[in-house]
């Protein structure tokens, strides 16, 4: 399912005397099936454009095309479109509220009028798809579980949907490193093993590293940079302090390790390819 934004503008209180644009003439492409990291600092309009991928804000201008549908038309059925681009908020358990887990995720199922049984596979299927055990969970009070349980639980009430797009708004804030490390992992299965676009919003820039094929930094409502991890991280390092945002520890070691006359590469993006290149010159130097 690929998303076409055009020149996507969006005015918080317009016309009033405090309106301010978090948007500003954005334009840009998401194909079918990638992993897009999107960043940037708070207030760069990250979580304004998330919004309007599935129609929950609507635009001051502009257009967004989801397979072809402009779903900024004021006669289209955003229902339709939210069946298939599904978003999960920061700290979504906060919008947990059954009695039961089955009952929660069971929730956006049961609003599309399906059948029983058809609902009861869709839970079955996302609770396996996030690693949540369904006899031992179903049911069980999601108030009772751990943080990161919770977090699995409101991404499953998502994949329930069955959506083609899942977009991801911080999912691992406020989670402790090991659940932090246990919904990248999640994320990262989905989108292999179901095939699904991916846009996932983190300030975890190794993470985004690690993960994304195509990377979006947002700056003051634009665009500042679209590429893959390699070619932002590599060529944007001043560019990326400049707007406040951090690059990958291990590139930032790479850099220290040039300027210490380590014949290091300059495009080191992960901690297996910073491995790779410290032995190989120490092997190079005799020392291993």
């Amino acid at each position: 399912m690929s998303i076409i934004v055009n020149n996507l503008t969006h005015i918080y209180n317009e016309g009033m005397p405090f309106a301010s644009k978090a948007l500003d003439n954005i334009s840009l492409e998401i194909k079918d099936r990638d992993f897009v990291g999107l960043i940037g600092h708070t207030g760069s309009g990250k979580s304004t454009l998330i919004q309007h991928l599935n129609g929950i804000l609507k635009p001051t201008s502009g257009e967004i095309l989801i397979n072809g549908f402009n779903i900024t038309d004021p006669g289209l059925n955003l229902t339709e479109i939210r069946k298939r681009v599904g978003v999960v908020f920061q700290y979504p358990e906060y919008q947990l509220f059954e009695e039961s887990v089955e009952k929660d995720i069971a929730f956006g199922p049961s609003n599309l009028g399906l059948e029983e049984d058809e609902i009861r596979k869709r839970v079955k299927l996302s609770m396996e798809s996030v690693g949540l055990d369904y006899e031992e969970y179903k049911d069980k009070s999601p108030f009772e579980l751990s943080g990161g349980q919770k977090r699995r639980v409101a991404i499953a009430g998502v994949i329930a949907m069955n959506p083609e797009v899942l977009i991801l708004d911080e999912p691992t804030a406020g989670l402790d490193p090991g659940g932090r490390d246990e919904i990248f992992d999640l994320i990262k299965k989905l989108h292999k093993e179901n095939n699904m676009t991916i846009i996932l919003s983190s300030h975890s820039m190794d993470d985004m590293a690690k993960l994304a094929k195509t990377m979006i930094v947002m700056n003051h409502g634009k665009i500042q940079l679209i590429g893959t991890p390699r070619e932002v991280f590599k060529s944007n390092t001043e560019t990326l302090k400049e707007i406040g945002l951090d690059i990958p520890q291990v590139l930032e070691l790479a850099i220290k390790l040039r300027d210490k006359g380590f014949d290091i590469r300059e495009d080191i993006i992960t901690i297996e390819e910073a491995k790779e290149e410290i032995l190989r010159v120490m092997r190079g130097r005799g020392k291993c």
